[in-house]
């Protein structure tokens, strides 16, 4: 069994993106405070991305928004600082435009109609 190795702060992709005194780094970090992060939340801890399905027009995925909170959550107690992603759904290309328009009430051609 081979011992695991354990990464310094500097040695991490995410400190490339963060943890420079560039201005692509600061461009990163300003980001993140904006959304109320601060520098304790992701200061040497690798950025982990969770990819999320989760859609209100496609009911197989609805259980997702809940399970990427868990995700994030378990990033989070082991060391990391998770960042959702949002990704496109297979079903959502192939849903009917017109018959979504009916659903929400709103008149037949009105998403086509060029006002």
């Amino acid at each position: 069994m081979s011992a695991q190795k354990t990464k310094l702060p500097e040695d991490l992709r995410s400190y490339r993106w963060l943890g420079k005194n560039d201005l692509r780094s600061f461009g990163h970090r300003s980001r993140l405070r904006q959304f109320g992060y601060d520098q304790n939340d992701w200061a040497g801890k690798p950025v982990i991305g969770i990819i999320n399905t989760w859609s209100e027009i496609n009911a197989c995925h609805g259980h997702l928004r809940d399970r990427a909170e868990d995700v994030k959550r378990g990033v989070f107690q082991a060391g990391g600082f998770p960042i959702e992603l949002p990704a496109m759904s297979l079903a959502e290309p192939f849903v009917n435009s017109q018959r979504q328009a009916s659903t929400f009430g709103i008149g037949p051609g009105a998403l086509s109609r060029r006002d």
